[in-house]
Formats: structure tokens, sequence, C-alpha cells
């Protein structure tokens, strides 16, 4: 553990607001749209499923203002692609920071905590920014591709889009991976680590982890003091290299850390709190979206604090 900028929120929190409890509505509804209609979503068998949620994302991104782009790409024998939108304004030539979840899930789980939590807060966060100006430009990412077998290969959506930022030369000023963000639980013993994170971490699964290596420092730092200053939501923040704890590298972010962009993964911490990880039984229910609209309003103040 390091000293973080602000003081984490702790107590009880205030009940939400109207447009909070709208949010949660919304979120709520998403999800139900995303396990339902498609169920478990990947190649393996799933294919026209995987194919169908990337297409509703797309409308979904449209209803919010967004125009929305194919990033297209082979895997394996299919054809496959990200999801991409940016609200219009910012310089071409601007740095831009990628707020981006993978929209696939492991084969016979529905995904609604892995990784449905972080595409339907992905759409609410391109609702509130569609229509707002901002200086530096701000890009919505759905990947695919995720999931093992594909998680750093070659077709790993996150990979495709890292090493295209580079090769075009974008100037990336960080990336916000949302990972898992769904399940927030305030009792004691509801929280494990890996060793030796247990002596160093509360026992309670009621905060989202902001975590990164260090050369992602200045992006935690800043980002988790901008969540801290606004969310009525616990946080925790964790930094070190991925040869000392290799959990710390298992989404998207690390895609980005691998083409040199510093990167922060935000997560509930998935297996380590969530009992239905990667089960059939990862459904909406489970979730909390009362913490999940907490989470975005907080979100909302971190992603003006880095573009401005």
């Amino acid at each position: 553990m390091f000293l973080l900028p602000g003081k984490s929120f702790s107590g009880r929190p205030p009940p939400l607001s109207s447009e909070d409890r709208s949010c949660a509505d919304r979120l709520g509804a998403d999800l139900e749209v995303l396990v339902r209609n498609f169920g478990p979503r990947h190649l393996g068998g799933r294919e026209q499923a995987l194919s169908e949620a990337a297409e509703w994302l797309e409308r979904r991104l449209e209803e919010a203002g967004l125009a929305p782009h194919r990033e297209r790409f082979q895997a394996g024998t299919t054809k496959v692609f990200n999801v991409l939108a940016e609200p219009p304004g910012a310089s071409p030539e601007a740095p831009v920071l990628i707020v981006g979840a993978h929209y696939d899930t492991v084969p016979g789980s529905p995904g609604a905590n892995d990784n449905g939590s972080g595409v339907v807060t992905v759409l609410e966060l391109a609702r509130r920014f569609a229509r707002r100006p901002t200086q530096r430009r701000l890009r919505f990412a759905l990947f695919v591709n995720e999931e093992a077998p594909w998680f750093m290969s070659p077709s790993m959506g996150s990979l495709v889009h890292a090493q295209g930022c580079r090769k075009r030369g974008e100037r990336v000023s960080g990336m916000l991976c949302l990972e898992s963000v769904g399940v927030y639980i305030d009792l004691p013993g509801s929280q494990r680590y890996p060793p030796p994170l247990e002596q160093l971490y509360p026992d309670r699964g009621d905060f989202v982890a902001f975590v990164g290596n260090l050369a992602s420092r200045r992006l935690l730092w800043g980002s988790i003091g901008a969540f801290r200053a606004r969310a009525c939501l616990p946080s925790e923040g964790l930094l070190a290299p991925e040869w000392a704890l290799r959990d710390i590298g298992r989404s998207d972010h690390k895609a980005f850390w691998g083409c040199g962009y510093p990167a922060v993964m935000l997560t509930d911490t998935a297996n380590f709190r969530d009992a239905w990880y990667h089960t059939p039984l990862d459904r909406p229910g489970n979730l909390d979206l009362e913490s999940m609209a907490r989470l975005i309003d907080g979100l909302e103040a971190v992603i003006l604090d880095r573009i401005g």
C-alpha cells in the first residue's frame, strides 16, 4: 500500500439523487438486454451472439448521439470488430483518453459482471459526454476477444487497437479499463486477495480498486484523486510491477502497457470477491446498481479532470 491523494469515502452513502436513480435504472435495463438477448458471447459456438451484441452496442451509442465505427480484424476464421466512438469537437491532433471495456464472455457464462458491468458503464459515460465539448479527445471503446484463448494474442481486440494507436502515432494520454465493476459487499470477510495483499487492504468488498503498473503511476494518482473528490463510493489503489503480482494485468489495460501507454484498471476485483465469476450464475440480480451509479459519478469527474 502507498499514500494516495484524497480520502476514500466511508460511512453510509446518501440516498441516490433522482438523476442517479435514473442512471441505475438505465444500467439495469442495459444489463438485462445484454444478458437476456445475447447471453454467452464469444468465438467458439456463439459467434452470432457476439456479433449481435456488438451491433446492439453500436445502436446504443448512436442513440446517445455518437457516430460509432467498427475496427475490423480477423480472429482465426472469423471477422470480428471493436466498437469505437468519440464525441466531436476536439482537435484530431489532441491527446486522447480511452475509456474501454470488453464485451465478450467466457463460454457458459452470460457475463453480467464479467464484463457486462464494464460495458454498460461505458455506455452510460458515453451518454454523459456525447454532446459535451472538451479540449482533448475522448474515445469510448468496446473491445472483442479479451477472454481466453485470445487474451494477449494478435486477435485480442484491445491489443489490435493499442497497436493501431501506436502505428498511427496517436498521443494516448491514458486508458481507463472497466473490468467487472458491479459487485459490492459490505460484510467482513467478503474480500480476498492474492498474497501478501491481505495484510494491507480491507476485508470488506465494498470498494472499487484502481490498479496500475509503475509506468502508469501519474494516471492512477490523478484518477483516484479526482474520483475521491466526487464519489460516494470507497476506493483503493495499487501500483506494482507486473512481475511481482501477475493478477494486476488481467484485462485490456495490459495491451496498452505493452504498447507503452499508461493504463489503469478499475475493478471490483472479480474472482477475489465475486462468487459468480465465470459461472452460469453471473446474472444482473447479483450486481449492485446503486453502487455502480455512484461509480459513474466518480468516473465522470475523473474524465473531466483528464480531458478538461
